[in-house]
C-alpha cells in the first residue's frame, strides 16, 4: 500500500500485470453497469476490456485486408511486368 492508505501503482501491476485507465464519462459508466447486471461480466473494466478488444481485433483485420492486393491487381501487375519484360 502507499502512504495515501491507498493501493500503490507498482503493487497493482504485480497482482494483476499491466494495466492502465481509461476515462469514460459517469453516464456511460452507469449505463454500461445496468447493461451488464445478469450476466457473466463481473465488472465494468471487464466489459470494457472484452469489448475493446473485438473493436480493435475488427479494425486490424480491416487495415490488412485494405493492404491486400486483389486479383485483377495482380493480374494488371502481372501484365505490366510482362510488358516491361520482367516476365
Amino acid at each position: 500500500m502507499s502512504r495515501s492508505g491507498g493501493v500503490d501503482e507498482d503493487e497493482v501491476q504485480v497482482r494483476k500485470g499491466k494495466y492502465t485507465t481509461v476515462s469514460i464519462p459517469i453516464t456511460l459508466y452507469n449505463r454500461i453497469k445496468e447493461l451488464i447486471k445478469d450476466t457473466g461480466f463481473t465488472s465494468v473494466s471487464q466489459f470494457v476490456t472484452y469489448v475493446l478488444r473485438e473493436v480493435v481485433a475488427s479494425m486490424e483485420k480491416e487495415k490488412l485486408e485494405s493492404l491486400s492486393v486483389s486479383e485483377d491487381e495482380k493480374k494488371r501487375i502481372i501484365e505490366k511486368l510482362k510488358k516491361l519484360g520482367y516476365l
